[in-house]
């Protein structure tokens, strides 16, 4: 009998426990927050939600990974890649709209992981988001840098060796990693900072700056595709797909399709799995939520619009580079700009390459926004420390420590790490992010059924089921390191959460007032 009396108070124990990990914040409470406290500025409209969606989007996916994607995954059959990504984030941008519609405030997919799946998984996601925005953006600021050492050498202007790229490089020919001969890539870190500095000054401010920069690059991408279409010869879609339509692996094990020289998958559904970086600039809007003048309707608005009109422009920018030129011979680093050039249009290459800055610089702005934005929804929540990851400078309203930290963080990375690692490691963080958003419509449905759905993700189940499946098979398409990279990133999230944020949360501090109440000695 002795056993019984320490064991049915540590079994008590070990089952609360589990449940507060499990703890959902109500929906009332989220809404209600929105109230009070010290919030962002509502000043964005429909269009500007749009048109940070496709500086979000058209950017790197167009003007650096196209030319990875082809060259080293999908060949010509790129195409089919866009499609099939395009395809799997039209199920996905459907279930963060009626989320971003139903909870309007910052954090995005975090936010909604908290209101139907609870604190465990909101912590899960929040911090595979802090992994997907800050690497995509060390990814980007790394193309824009090979753009920008492109557009100035057409001038006979050229940067020191020592300081144009990452100190080292993996080759897929030879399956390791080669040294560059290089220090750092210097132009990455000092776009890097440029944006930063604009992100502190207001969120206006930084979507005026955009909408420019969107301007001038869907100009140059309608250039592209026009002129460019002028110059294609069907031969060089021959073979369309020389690594196959498949290309699914299961933990780095290829079950369908062709392997690299390291065992990576190779085929359509492994390119659609390395370009799917490529489309993250849509899930971004929902985090500028809590800054939208009506974002009931102007956040579902601005995902949907933006995610259309890329995905067109996607498939038919991947046509016109890979009927130009044979696979082959498209440059990793500066494919677009480079094609022109070897086929007899070296003009072009300046209209190119500026277009290719533009776009680039908007896609940094967009990701670097919504990282703080993150932030800022995990730090209200305690999960993070209040006093530096949701402070708001008193001028410019904007989460200014949080946004110092990203820019420092996203320097050293794009400054150290080569592209090909970057694109494919943000890549598992964010079909992870889709797929819990797609889990969290269904659950909400059951939980919440009666709750304001001013913008209603159609066909359910059936379309969060298709979110699901398509996320997780680019998902299993990815090599195997990076499925350990992200095992291992999360394991350092859940480090942090049992031994600070489990214990500092706001659901943690009020279930402890609610037991000080009840048992005042």
């Amino acid at each position: 009998m002795l056993w019984a009396i320490f064991w049915v108070p540590i079994r008590y124990n070990k089952l609360i426990m589990f449940k507060n990990l499990f703890a959902a914040k109500p929906l009332s409470l989220i809404l209600e927050e929105m109230k009070t406290g010290k919030r962002l500025n509502r000043v964005l409209g429909p269009w500007q939600l749009a048109g940070l969606g496709i500086g979000g989007i058209i950017g790197t996916g167009i003007f650096v990974l196209t030319g990875v994607a082809a060259h080293d995954k999908a060949g010509p059959a790129l195409i089919l890649s866009f499609v099939l990504a395009g395809v799997a984030c039209i199920f996905a941008a459907l279930c963060y709209a009626e989320f971003a519609a139903m909870v309007p405030v910052a954090g995005s997919a975090y936010t909604y992981a908290y209101a139907t799946l609870g604190e465990l998984f909101a912590w899960i996601i929040g911090w595979d988001l802090i992994l997907e925005y800050t690497v995509a953006s060390a990814a980007i600021a790394h193309g824009w840098s090979h753009y920008f050492q492109d557009f100035i050498g057409i001038f006979g202007i050229s940067i020191p060796h020592i300081l144009t790229n990452a100190p080292f490089d993996y080759s897929p020919v030879l399956g390791k990693l080669l040294a560059t001969g290089t220090v750092c890539d210097f132009p990455a870190i000092v776009i890097t900072f440029i944006v930063m500095g604009i992100l502190i000054v207001g969120v206006q401010e930084s979507a005026s700056f955009n909408a420019a920069m969107v301007f001038v690059k869907l100009a140059v991408v309608l250039f592209v595709i026009v002129v460019g279409a002028f110059y294609i010869h069907p031969k060089n879609w021959i073979p369309f797909a020389p690594y196959g339509y498949t290309g699914i692996s299961f933990f780095g094990k290829t079950i369908f399709g062709q392997t690299g020289p390291a065992g990576e998958p190779l085929g359509v559904f492994a390119g659609a799995a390395m370009i799917f970086f490529a489309y993250i600039g849509f899930d971004a809007v929902s985090t500028q939520a809590e800054e939208a003048i009506e974002p009931q309707t102007s956040v579902p608005f601005g995902i949907i619009t933006s995610l259309i009109v890329c995905t067109f422009l996607y498939i038919a920018v991947t046509a016109v580079l890979t009927g130009m030129i044979p696979y082959k011979q498209i440059n990793i680093d500066a494919p677009i700009s480079e094609a022109f050039k070897q086929v007899g249009l070296p003009w072009a290459q300046g209209i190119i390459s500026l277009g290719a800055l533009a776009g680039i610089t908007s896609v940094l702005l967009v990701m670097m926004l919504s990282q703080p934005r993150v932030f800022l929804a995990m730090a209200r929540d305690g999960l993070l420390p209040r006093g530096f990851f949701a402070a708001i400078h008193d001028k410019f309203q904007t989460p200014y420590k949080a946004t110092i930290l990203t820019g420092v963080v996203v320097a050293s990375m794009a400054a150290l790490i080569p592209l090909r690692i970057l694109a494919e490691l943000v890549n598992i963080g964010t079909l992870l992010a889709f797929v819990i958003v797609c889990a969290a419509v269904l659950i909400m449905r059951k939980t919440h059924p009666h709750a304001a759905r001013p913008f209603v993700c159609p066909m359910v189940p059936i379309v969060p089921i298709l979110g699901i499946a398509t996320c997780l098979l680019l998902m299993f398409s990815l090599p195997a390191e990076n499925w350990w990279r992200l095992i291992i990133w999360l394991l350092i999230g859940l480090v942090i959460y049992f031994f600070y944020s489990r214990h500092n949360s706001v659901l943690a501090e009020e279930r402890r007032r609610i037991a000080a109440r009840q048992d005042p000695a």
